[in-house]
């Protein structure tokens, strides 16, 4: 076989986010001679990563594990701020349960087990975190209480993690090929050799041992959307990066790899209803201390059933299948200092009034009395006993209802009120390609595929219909790690092709 190459390297990366830096700083502390592809423009690199906060989920024991992550903390910090602790037992657990149990758990155990080495990993290559402070953790009798298992987040969000992992890559010397896609992976008898690009619209291949696929789900094409997810969810507000088509996917199930996890649901979160495609700020998460009502004025929905962290990601879905696909979060002014700062941008489609009545009028397309007698009814059923704390899972709830109120259920009777009109955003797809404990892609014959490897939002069967908030960039990081070490490992084991380069 003979193949002109333009390029030539041990390791070539798909992708530019989080799970891909990650993919390429391993490889090549490796040894490797290694190309990330980046197919959006310079300005727009990073995938989902960069549409983030930065909120990354692991396993600690204690206040000094934390400290070896934020050591620039102030100790008068650390006073103030109970981290308590999240096992690795606790992780797994939690990822089982809000998947049904149909997590893959050798997946699952790495994910929960590395998590911590990997966060010291990250730092040691001069990743840089944070306490996440208000929407983590809120100020009770002078003390800060995180809470949902997640405490740190990247400096400066999603953007200062995929600025940092991209400066240590080119520190490193990694080659980084902007406004290039991979069109076709090359593969021969004896596995992965190269990749066929469209670099700044011209087709060129490069030659490469091992090949590590990072570069994110279809949740921004319409018509895999479509075609997986089904009705509806070809009209839901695209989150994160336009640039996660699936075509790294596609790739790899055109060579022969195995498909695996959920790919009739997605990540889906609830958020404004207006803004446009692609636009950052859509997320609206304080809905745990207000109630979500439809247009027919009616709750469908416990909006207390767990921390934010255990429901966002699909309660989305819900309210895609209201009347008009559409809802809104109501709010009065006792719980206004509890919302997120994605509340108080100038594009929030939002309505305030002194009464409910007028707040009914001025959000228009809902039942008026129906919605004045479930907001009555909800007011009327909160067990005023239990003490609200936005901290814990208060037990706070309300009696005698369809849809109940688990935690955190405060009457609707102080003005003003206000009203947020959202929908479902999709942010990423759950369907990807089958990897086992080395990240390496299987085939449909249950037998691995010779110097492919895969990371992130490509992996498939971790995610079933719902997962613990911060699990996608901890496994993002996790795995591009195992996938960058051991195509190193491999890229450099092989004996020279014979292809012409």
């Amino acid at each position: 076989m003979t193949q002109e190459f333009q390029y030539t390297a041990d390791v070539v990366v798909i992708g530019a986010g989080n799970a891909a830096m990650c993919a390429a700083i391993a490889a090549r502390e490796n040894g490797a001679k290694t190309i990330v592809l980046e197919k959006s423009p310079e300005k727009e690199k990073g995938g989902n990563t960069t549409y983030t906060h930065g909120s990354i989920r692991f396993a600690y024991n204690n206040n000094e594990e934390i400290k070896q992550i934020i050591p620039d903390l102030e100790e008068e910090d650390f006073k103030i701020t109970d981290f308590g602790s999240y096992s690795e037992e606790q992780f797994y657990d939690d990822l089982c349960r809000m998947t049904d149990y149909r997590t893959d758990p050798t997946l699952a155990s790495l994910l929960t087990g590395k998590s911590y080495e990997t966060m010291k990993w990250l730092t040691s290559h001069n990743i840089r975190f944070i306490p996440i402070y208000g929407r983590q953790a809120f100020k009770v009798d002078g003390i800060f209480k995180f809470w949902g298992g997640m405490v740190l987040e990247s400096v400066g969000g999603g953007h200062g993690l995929v600025e940092a992992l991209h400066q240590e890559a080119k520190n490193n010397g990694i080659s980084i090929l902007y406004d290039t896609m991979a069109v076709e992976l090359i593969h021969t008898d004896d596995g992965i050799a190269g990749v066929v690009i469209k670099e700044k619209g011209k087709t060129k291949t490069i030659q490469a041992k091992s090949v590590v696929i990072a570069s994110g789900g279809f949740h921004a094409n319409v018509e895999m959307r479509t075609r997986y997810l089904g009705p509806k969810w070809d009209v839901v507000h695209t989150r994160g990066s336009k640039y996660n088509t699936g075509e790294g996917i596609q790739m790899a199930l055109n060579i022969g790899a195995l498909p695996a996890g959920n790919w009739s649901q997605a990540h889906s979160v609830t958020g404004d209803r207006y803004l446009p495609d692609f636009e950052e700020g859509f997320q609206k998460l304080s809905y745990p201390f207000g109630v979500i009502v439809n247009s027919e004025g009616k709750r469908f929905v416990d909006e207390g059933a767990d921390f934010r962290n255990y429901t966002y990601a699909q309660y989305g879905k819900m309210i895609l299948e209201q009347p008009n696909n559409c809802a809104w979060q109501i709010f009065d002014a006792k719980v206004s200092l509890f919302l997120r700062e994605e509340y108080k941008g100038r594009k929030v489609t939002k309505v305030k009034a002194n009464t409910l009545e007028e707040l009914a009028d001025k959000i228009g397309e809902i039942n008026k009395s129906s919605f004045l007698s479930e907001i009555q009814a909800y007011n009327n059923s909160i067990d005023d006993s239990i003490p609200f704390n936005p901290n814990i899972k208060d037990g706070r709830k309300t009696e005698g209802l369809a849809i109940p109120k688990s935690n955190w259920a405060n009457k609707i009777d102080t003005a003003p009120f206000e009203a947020y009109a959202v929908t479902c955003g999709i942010t990423f797809t759950y369907g990807g390609v089958k990897i086992n404990e080395n990240a390496q892609v299987q085939s449909i014959l249950y037998e691995g595929i010779q110097g492919l490897y895969a990371a992130g939002e490509v992996v498939g069967g971790l995610f079933y219909k719902n997962y613990p908030g911060g699990a996608g960039l901890m496994a993002g990081s996790v795995f591009g790690k195992i996938a960058g070490e051991n195509a190193a490992k491999h890229a450099l084991t092989q004996p020279e092709s014979t292809l012409k380069s």
